[in-house]
């Protein structure tokens, strides 16, 4: 028994070991049906509301008309900081290579036939609805912990000044 769950074992590393990576045109065909472009791109369009909502939860009391503005004005400016080293040019090859080293070409020809179904595409469709919602769910949660936090950062700020 031992020593055909060790063969089993071994069988399955050697099986795995020998599993062709993706080429990068397969993997190129998945992100193209997965629309990743367009969930990069629709997450941007999300991540500044989302910035704004965050900015304004941590502050530390009412902000005044021209703090609000302020705030108001450093969500776009981070949301562009971050597109310029995480637009899709930068990203793709990363995912490429991220995928290369995940998955076999098995398993990503498994997936593109599952995108290319028509309960594949219905699931891609909408996933920015499920990456909205969750990220709604998200301001909220951070909405609720942020004094939490707020508090674990003071008591630690007065233990360091404490123990100077």
């Amino acid at each position: 028994m031992r020593k055909s769950l060790m063969s089993l074992t071994l069988m399955l590393a050697a099986g795995s070991a020998c599993a062709a990576p993706p080429s990068a045109e397969s993997i190129e065909r998945l992100l193209s049906l997965t629309k990743a472009e367009a969930l990069v791109e629709n997450t941007y369009a999300q991540l500044e509301p989302f910035m704004r909502q965050t900015l304004r939860a941590a502050a530390p009391g009412p902000l005044t008309p021209a703090q609000q503005k302020a705030m108001d004005e450093l969500a776009p400016q981070l949301v562009a900081t971050l597109r310029e080293d995480f637009n899709w040019g930068v990203l793709k090859p990363e995912y490429i290579r991220i995928y290369q080293e995940t998955l076999d070409q098995t398993e990503v020809d498994g997936l593109i036939a599952f995108y290319e179904t028509p309960v594949g595409q219905s699931t891609i469709s909408k996933m920015p609805q499920v990456m909205q919602r969750s990220l709604a769910l998200s301001q909220q949660k951070l909405q609720t912990l942020m004094p939490r936090i707020q508090r674990l950062a003071e008591t630690s700020a007065k233990k360091a000044l404490s123990a100077r």
